[in-house]
């Protein structure tokens, strides 16, 4: 047997042992993604003094589930979801697109351009976790309630 078939071996046998040791885990154990936090952001108004302050809002914004209200330079006003950004190597080059509340067409704004930004929308998701929504479920069925089913709740 050559030396490199024996590596070979060896390496199939320390995986087939990692393998079937990890079969034994606990699945919530081996999860190793972390998970994205939310803050509670509704009705922050950011102070964007700096390039990195303009970045982190609109990073922070992107990933908001409600609407903001960004202000450009010349005083235009635009409300609504910001479904996409894309971040260049300057404020110039960098975009951020809103779907406006209003339903005008989307909207593409420079970065350089917005000269504030305002948490304005309701969080459609806040409280709304699927812990919250299952102990709700629970303290419906300990208070007796009828007629409980497993639909998922308005967002408005």
């Amino acid at each position: 047997m050559s030396s490199s078939a024996g590596e070979s071996e060896t390496r199939v046998r320390e995986n087939s042992r990692e393998a079937v040791s990890n079969v034994n885990q606990n699945p919530d154990n081996l999860e190793v993604a972390p998970g994205t936090v939310h803050e509670g952001i509704e009705g922050w108004v950011p102070e964007l003094a700096s390039e990195d302050d303009i970045r982190v809002a609109l990073e922070k914004a992107f990933d908001y589930r409600g609407d903001v209200t960004v202000t450009t330079r010349d005083g235009t006003k635009i409300e609504g979801y910001v479904f996409d950004r894309l971040a260049g190597d300057t404020l110039a080059t960098s975009f951020v697109r809103i779907l406006p509340k209003d339903s005008s067409p989307r909207a593409k704004v420079c970065y350089a351009d917005i000269s504030a930004l305002a948490f304005t929308g309701r969080d459609t998701a806040a409280g709304k976790s699927f812990e919250a929504w299952i102990r709700k479920y629970w303290e419906k069925k300990a208070a007796g309630e009828g007629h409980l089913n497993l639909q998922p709740e308005s967002l408005d």
